[in-house]
């Protein structure tokens, strides 16, 4: 008989292997248990589980109201946004993620939609196809050169930094708005601290890392498209409800800003009659930025290492409600000044 059991949605594809988690798991004799991907069926499995691996499916207070052993949910993903963060933590339930498994694959997108917007890259491949090679480099006369242009961060996560690495070896001036990080961590990578405003008025290309939480939800709105200039390009490869959609196609369909590379959307999958699929000046990929051949086994190993640090009775690395660590019966192990956790 197993000593803990994880409780989890049925994966959509049948018998789904949990090898990876359990690399970890399976020594202090933990078992994963599927569950009916329903609300109802999660609800009438939950008293059993010492923990949750929360996959699949949203996760409401009434289905965490139902956990009543429960010392951790785990998430396979950066985001924990279908997860009621604030219901576990007035059970006093922690919430880990997995927030440096796969930075280098989102800013690697990131940073190819940037340079396939700016180069018109998709209007490039079609005039080929189509045999209007002619038209190739009058369209490319008309844009500037990229080096020395200015790259601004909206939020300065691992993610918008590993990107501004990157942007660095092109020559872009780097500007960055989050009140939350520490200037000297800006500075470190050349970027310069900037106020919002600022971001948006000097910027030839906006990167929008903001992750999606009840605060940052439609944070940018029509007023701060219109604050953007006419060449400007926007960037996402945060989360999508953080901008309001509407107005960015109105700047768009208005030439406020220029164009923009998408990887996050408010709705998704997006619907057939979403404007954005009929922009020429507009890049979509359908929220992947993170995939990679590393993708799934580097979150799955380390969800099942998180569950097994707090089924052993250990701080897990990354805990995005930290404050609950405190008062529970779990104890510190790692450095707690150093780059390791909880979100240190």
């Amino acid at each position: 008989m197993a000593t803990f059991t994880i409780l989890t949605p049925a994966a959509p594809a049948a018998g789904m292997k949990y090898d990876y988690e359990l690399e970890a798991l399976a020594a202090i004799g933990a078992e994963i248990v599927e569950c009916p991907p329903t609300e109802e069926g999660f609800i009438a499995a939950a008293p059993n589980a010492d923990a949750v691996y929360a996959k699949g499916m949203k996760f409401n207070a009434k289905m965490i109201g139902a956990l009543t052993k429960c010392r951790h949910i785990a998430c396979g993903s950066v985001g924990v946004d279908y997860v009621d963060v604030i219901a576990a933590t007035a059970k006093g339930i922690p919430v880990t993620n997995c927030p440096d498994t796969f930075i280098e694959e989102v800013a690697d997108h990131a940073m190819m939609l940037l340079l396939a917007t700016h180069r018109r890259c998709i209007e490039q491949d079609r005039m080929v196809r189509e045999g209007r090679w002619s038209e190739g480099r009058p369209a490319l006369l008309k844009i500037p050169r990229l080096m020395g242009q200015t790259l601004g961060f909206i939020a300065f996560g691992r993610v918008a930094r590993a990107t501004a690495r990157r942007a660095a070896a092109f020559g872009l001036h780097m500007k960055a708005y989050d009140p939350f990080v520490e200037e000297l961590t800006m500075s470190a990578l050349g970027v310069e601290p900037a106020s919002l405003s600022e971001v948006l008025a000097t910027s030839d290309f906006v990167s929008m890392h903001l992750p999606d939480t009840p605060e940052s939800r439609g944070f940018l709105k029509e007023e701060h498209f219109r604050q953007m200039k006419k060449n400007a390009l926007f960037i996402n490869t945060g989360r999508g409800p953080t901008v309001n959609e509407a107005a960015l196609i109105k700047a768009l369909q208005e030439g406020w800003i220029a164009g923009a590379g998408l990887d996050v959307f408010e709705v998704e999958p997006t619907k057939a009659d979403n404007p954005l699929h009929r922009m020429t000046n507009v890049i979509l990929s359908p929220h992947n930025a993170s995939a990679s051949a590393r993708f799934d086994p580097a979150r799955r190993r380390r969800v099942g290492q998180e569950l097994a640090l707090t089924l052993s009775g250990k701080w897990p690395l990354s805990c995005v409600n930290p404050t609950v660590l405190a008062t529970s019966s779990l104890r510190r192990w790692q450095p707690y000044a150093m780059d390791r956790g909880p979100n240190s």
